[in-house]
């Protein structure tokens, strides 16, 4: 009997096995944007699985009897699934008042909402550089819930008085041992002194966390710290920075000023987060050590986060948007490593605009420019994590082997980079490991 069952067992799984490997998607007559190329060519592409398996100017023979869908994109513009590589996925969507009071439970189910809208925005692969979305991420994996690939930082790691310190006045003088609500929920903990910064990045390490996240210095969103004030000792940032490396993955830094991107580099890090104040001596020293830059399209607009007028954080995050274009002409002058990311946070209107903030960027860059780094540049950032990488193989580009993430637009965004800003009317497929999450091609 034991036989018999482990031979229908055995059976099952190769049925399975073979099934998934049937399921293919041929996507036929389309302008293919690979993510590095600046001249898209017109041919074919053949998904197998999750994986893109050939690309072809000529037709590619299929298998008949596999279960195959077949795709005419009609001369239409197939490019990469969006990467954002500065996200927030359980905070992007929900106001920072409710989510300061709410239970883990109803903040996780809000996130997984707000995960599927940004799916459905062409955003296949984000960076999660801060929060509890370990949860979301296995949720997302097992196809319990619609959403992109999670890259987790788990939660910030924040000296007290620092950009993730959220505690109410009241909470100082600190109990020793005593966590907040937000700390013992993973979306943020306190920790002074190397000790307990080894400490609180092991744990994050521990709980799956691809990269680490580290506030060194002052922030808009945060009560305690001006702009200014920098944080953590290099004892302190350089005890993370051996943590993560002893787990073959790297430190990124929330920072703006010269001092925190100074003090951060030269205690290890590889990737500095913002930097709107950064100067010349700091992005030369960037360029030097090979550093990330994960800049975001701050201005004085639509898209800013609504703080009050007049609150403190409206006021730093007026003094911090007024070094955007420097930043920007900065990280081009000394050709830095720049990545792109939003920083949605607290507001349902904001995260829809996800695809908007990416088009603004030919502020600074050519329409090539900004689709390159939105997909196969910030995949390059995604793939620091080295054996921490969730998802080994290759994201950002349509080539033979990469994931099957990819994105139909009605129209050519290297001609009209706006296509992206309305991904509801433009996006006409859009595909995440090689599932079809829409399809509105007639």
């Amino acid at each position: 009997m034991m036989k018999i069952k482990y031979a229908v067992t055995g059976l099952l799984m190769l049925i399975a096995v073979l099934t998934t490997a049937q399921q293919t998607s041929l996507f036929t007559n389309v302008l293919i944007f690979n993510g590095k190329d600046n001249k898209p060519f017109l041919g074919n592409v053949l998904v197998t699985g999750n994986q893109i398996t050939k690309i072809a100017a000529t037709p590619i023979p299929i298998n008949k009897s596999a279960n195959t869908t077949i795709i005419d994109g009609k001369g239409k513009f197939l490019m990469p699934g969006l990467i954002d590589a500065h996200a927030h996925t359980t905070m992007d969507a929900i106001a920072l008042p409710l989510a300061l009071v709410s239970d883990i439970g109803y903040l996780n189910l809000f996130a997984a909402s707000s995960a599927e809208k940004q799916l459905m925005r062409g955003f296949t692969s984000v960076r999660d550089v801060g929060g509890a979305s370990f949860s979301l991420k296995k949720a997302i994996d097992q196809g319990m819930i619609k959403g992109p690939r999670i890259y987790p930082s788990g939660a910030t790691i924040s000296q007290t008085g620092g950009h993730g310190d959220f505690g109410m006045p009241t909470d100082v003088p600190k109990v020793s041992g005593q966590l907040s609500y937000l700390e013992r929920t993973g979306m943020t903990i306190i920790a002074d002194g190397p000790d307990q910064v080894l400490l609180r990045t092991r744990e994050q390490l521990r709980n799956g966390a691809s990269q680490i996240k580290i506030m060194a210095g002052g922030g808009v969103a945060s009560n305690y710290d001006p702009l200014d004030v920098a944080q953590y000792t290099e004892d302190e940032i350089a005890a993370a920075v051996k943590a993560a490396a002893a787990w073959n993955t790297y430190v990124t830094v929330h920072a703006y000023t010269p001092t925190a991107i100074q003090a951060a580099i030269k205690a290890g890090v590889k990737c500095i987060e913002h930097g709107q104040l950064a100067d010349d001596a700091s992005a030369k020293l960037m360029a030097e050590k090979g550093i990330w830059w994960s800049l975001q399209p701050f201005l004085d607009d639509e898209d800013a986060i609504p703080f009050p007028a007049g609150s403190d954080s409206r006021k730093k995050q007026l003094q911090m948007v007024q070094g955007t274009d420097n930043a920007y002409q900065l990280a081009k002058k000394y050709n830095i490593k720049t990545a792109f990311g939003t920083d949605c946070l607290f507001d349902a209107n904001l995260a829809t605009r996800q695809g908007a903030q990416l088009a603004k960027m030919v502020r600074w860059y050519t329409t090539f420019e900004v689709l390159n780094m939105a997909t196969a540049k910030n995949a390059e950032l995604l793939a620091l994590s080295g054996p921490r990488n969730p998802y080994p193989k290759k994201l950002g580009v349509i080539e033979e082997g990469a994931y099957a993430d990819l994105i139909l637009v009605d129209g050519n965004p290297l001609e009209n980079i706006n296509l992206i800003a309305n991904p509801d009317k433009n996006f006409l497929i859009i595909m995440k490991d090689g599932v079809v999450y829409k399809n509105t091609l007639r």
